[in-house]
């Protein structure tokens, strides 16, 4: 960084945009800590602030918003987590409670060693659980306003917020003496891991879970590799995994988060990938891997080329040579996984981390598509509830304006566009354009009893 040549943004404006809190993030997390260079510009900023400072808001916004609705509008009051609590807590629950624990010790063994870009990065990973995982997952349970979801919520920002009070000072003092009536964050004592309550089998819980989420990430990204969109239901995902029957319990969420009709569970001693026309390629990149692996660069590539390889649990890729097994670098190497093409087949696959790999049936028929469109027109409707300023609990009258070959889907799914977006009354008509006309008017009446709501 240099004045004379102003090769950086203006901090004044910096601070004006984006606040204070997002420049300090981003020079602690930047590789300047530990010895390395540093760019300072615009979009990097604000790119910490899309994925930490604004993920974190948005949680505790969406805490609050649910909370201050409960009890028709009175409010709901969360605690902390008690240790007698814990036999009764939900799955995603005790998952949320163990990770958080589990964070509260990687940060403060990562402070402790000065070690503050490794600090942010877990705590950055941990908020990807906490809003993309343990939200998304649970948002049905807070507008049921169940209290065990409620006061997990409150523990695990709670924590949070004073993990990540010397990282982002401004952010944590707001959200925690919002979620405590506390004076200041920063008069709190640091977080001990043994102030959240723990359980014999939140381990192996752990364990499966993250494994859970792999099959989703696998998933969604088919989807997002061949073009379907996740409201779009599809037939069958099938998931070849080691103790398959570990997953059992997990069905019914891989099944809600990709949005298919069924999930199959095999072996995967028993399913051989190539059963189904998977295989995973490892090209070596000799440029990246050659100057730390030296002459032994081309044996790595040879036995790449023969198949010699494994990817281990977490993701790590060892080839093994003639000279003995060589790890490789995230940057030495692409991992491909390739489905030969098979006569009559739609399905697409991927390979999971370790053993294991997912197949999507990616054949559509009318039932599945009328279904997709009745879920793009939902999507459509809380569009417009938002763009109307509509409370999550204000019940509306409906009017679409619907092509006329997708008048049978809407008709076939009334009762589910009406239960997830409030309609009280519902009138469609033929769309003399092929674009989807929306209406949304708000009605006077008692706000709807748990169980349904107008949810994104």
């Amino acid at each position: 960084m240099s004045k004379s040549l102003r090769n950086y943004p203006a901090v004044s404006e910096v601070f004006d945009r984006d606040g204070s809190d997002a420049m300090r993030w981003f020079l602690m997390a930047s590789p300047i800590l530990r010895g390395g260079n540093l760019i300072v510009t615009e979009e990097g900023i604000r790119e910490n602030v899309r994925q930490v400072l604004l993920p974190l808001w948005s949680t505790w916004y969406f805490f609050a918003l649910y909370a201050g609705a409960a009890n028709d509008g009175a409010g709901l009051t969360a605690r902390r987590v008690a240790a007698d609590d814990v036999a009764g807590l939900a799955m995603m629950d005790r998952y949320l409670l163990a990770r958080t624990r589990a964070l509260v010790a990687t940060v403060t063994r990562q402070l402790d060693a000065y070690d503050v870009p490794g600090a942010c990065e877990s705590v950055r990973e941990h908020l990807d659980v906490v809003t993309n995982w343990y939200v998304r997952t649970s948002r049905q349970r807070f507008w049921d306003e169940d209290p065990a979801a409620f006061n997990t919520l409150w523990t695990a920002l709670e924590v949070l917020t004073r993990v990540m009070a010397p990282l982002a000072p401004l952010l944590s003092e707001e959200i925690w003496r919002g979620l405590t009536g506390g004076r200041s964050v920063h008069l709190t004592d640091w977080p001990a891991p043994e102030e959240l309550p723990a359980d014999a089998g939140d381990v192996e819980l752990v364990e499966v879970m993250d494994r859970v989420r792999e099959i989703c990430s696998a998933g969604l990204g088919l989807r997002k590799a061949n073009g379907l969109r996740v409201r779009q239901p599809l037939r069958a995902l099938r998931v070849a995994f080691a103790h398959p029957e570990r997953l059992a319990p997990f069905i019914p969420l891989i099944a809600g988060e990709l949005n298919v009709r069924a999930v199959v569970l095999l072996d995967v001693d028993a399913a051989s990938a190539s059963e189904y026309g998977v295989s995973s390629q490892l090209s070596v990149n000799a440029r990246a891997a050659g100057p730390r692996l030296g002459r032994g660069v081309q044996d790595v590539i040879r036995a790449a080329k023969s198949g010699a390889w494994e990817q281990q649990a977490g993701g790590a890729v060892v080839v093994a040579t003639g000279a003995g097994p060589v790890a490789l670098l995230a940057t030495e190497y692409e991992l491909r996984t390739v489905v030969a093409h098979r006569e009559g087949d739609e399905v697409a696959a991927a390979i999971l981390p370790g053993a294991g790999f997912v197949v999507l049936d990616l054949a559509l028929d009318e039932g599945l598509r009328a279904e997709g469109y009745a879920r793009d027109v939902i999507r459509a409707v809380q569009d417009a509830r938002k763009a109307a300023g509509l409370h999550v609990t204000d019940r509306i009258t409906l009017t679409l304006g619907v092509q006329a070959r997708w008048l049978a889907a809407v008709a076939r799914h009334a009762a589910l566009i009406t239960k997830e977006t409030l309609a009280m009354e519902l009138v469609v008509s033929e769309s003399a354009t092929d674009e989807l006309a929306v209406v949304v008017e708000r009605c006077a009446v008692e706000a709807p009893a748990a169980g349904a709501g107008a949810q994104s």
